[in-house]
């Protein structure tokens, strides 16, 4: 019996250091993954402790204006990669439609925040908060959509979605958006495209019941509409695509996304103030203001939906999408519609020229698109021939 006491005592020792070892492993292994979050927080001390309000708003050295302008979009593009990252854990732990409510809910925050900066900020420009909002419709429906149907294609040839599911996000989002972006350009109680106050209220409050209503519908009445086709049969033949994902308790990947985003939303802030500068002073289109801003808040949406389509998994990416450009209309445009109401900036709400009929075109070719229950490469490079000549019309309209 004595002689057994050494060996079992060597045997636990051995255990000990082993599960130890793991230990210091997982611990050294989040250092690193969570290494973005020292200098994206650095950033932010910079920018709000060291660098004071009149440094920010210094516009007479162009090249200090472009240094800022290029530092804050790399740090909160680098932050929303994270964002993405843990919102996917999430989204593993919760399963469909919640971990993409998620990531959705985390980027329009960011956006209305963006938008609200941005409008308050610097003289009255009436169209920014419908540029922005026709740039996220462009670019989630027509650039991201394409890309993922393009590259989703191009992986697995034909790939399958939830039909009610789609369809219950394009009748809400067709209807929200001819009502906000293009109604304004047909009224008459007011002059250009604008609307009264009373039409402005109540489009803002039927905006937040519609969307409150699909809320409804997707997290509780129907949430199969928009949960995966043979989930694990997708997934057994993608491979098990969430394996390279380190996935951690609730409360540590919800606590760093929160912190993460607070961050996004911080550095957006001070992003706003020298995009608007630098409009201003180098007389760039006021589109483009509104399509950069765009791209920022979509990024996370963005690369999730085009990582999503790649494991073969396009009922997570359209959700993501179509979610976003929903989640984008149904709160963004009460957002823009009570600022403007609160501080008596006029505000611009339907689109014209080319914009119109490129709105109407791609709410035609969503349609169109989404109307079988499979995908294809072709449908992918139709959405990125409407995002080509959006892009386009930002430069010569």
């Amino acid at each position: 019996m004595r002689s057994a006491d050494p060996i079992s005592s060597r045997v636990s020792q051995r255990a000990t250091s082993v599960h130890q070892a793991g230990g210091d492993q997982r611990f050294s292994h989040a250092i690193r993954a969570e290494f973005p979050l020292v200098i994206v927080l650095g950033t932010v001390a910079v920018f709000y402790l060291l660098l004071g309000a009149k440094r920010v708003e210094d516009t007479s050295h162009p090249l200090w204006l472009v240094l800022m302008l290029v530092w804050l979009f790399a740090a909160i593009l680098w932050s929303a990669r994270c964002v993405v990252r843990h919102a996917d854990s999430l989204a593993i732990k919760f399963g469909e439609p919640c971990g993409t409510l998620i990531l959705t809910g985390s980027a329009v925050a960011m956006e209305m925040m963006v938008i609200s900066t941005a409008m308050l900020h610097g003289e009255d420009n009436p169209t920014l908060g419908r540029d922005m909002i026709f740039a996220v419709v462009m670019i989630a429906l027509n650039g991201f959509v394409g890309l993922c149907l393009l590259l989703g294609g191009l992986r697995h040839r034909e790939q399958r979605y939830n039909l009610q599911g789609v369809n219950a996000y394009l009748n809400v989002t067709m209807a929200l958006t001819v009502l906000g972006l293009v109604l304004p350009d047909f009224t008459t109680s007011t002059a250009g495209a604008t609307l009264s106050a009373l039409q402005g209220l109540f489009l803002a409050l039927m905006a937040i019941v519609l969307y409150a209503i699909f809320l409804i519908i997707q997290t509780t009445l129907h949430r199969q509409y928009f949960a995966e086709i043979e989930e694990k049969a997708l997934e057994a033949a993608a491979g098990n695509p969430h394996h390279h994902l380190p996935i951690r308790s609730t409360g540590y990947h919800a606590v760093l996304l929160l912190v993460y985003l607070s961050a996004v939303i911080l550095l957006a802030e001070k992003f706003a103030v020298p995009l608007d500068n630098s409009m201003e002073q180098f007389g760039v289109p006021d589109a483009l203001g509104g399509a950069v801003v765009a791209t920022l808040v979509l990024v996370p949406e963005g690369l999730g939906a085009i990582a999503a389509s790649l494991r073969n998994q396009m009922q997570r990416a359209i959700n993501i999408l179509l979610g976003s450009v929903l989640a984008t209309i149904g709160m963004t445009i009460p957002a823009v519609v009570t600022i403007s109401l609160i501080t008596g900036r006029p505000i611009t709400l339907g689109v014209h020229g080319g914009n119109l009929p490129l709105l109407l075109l791609t709410l035609g070719a969503s349609v169109v698109t989404f109307a079988s229950g499979r995908t294809n490469v072709l449908q992918g490079c139709v959405h990125l021939l409407l995002f080509a000549v959006f892009v386009l019309l930002i430069f010569a309209p």
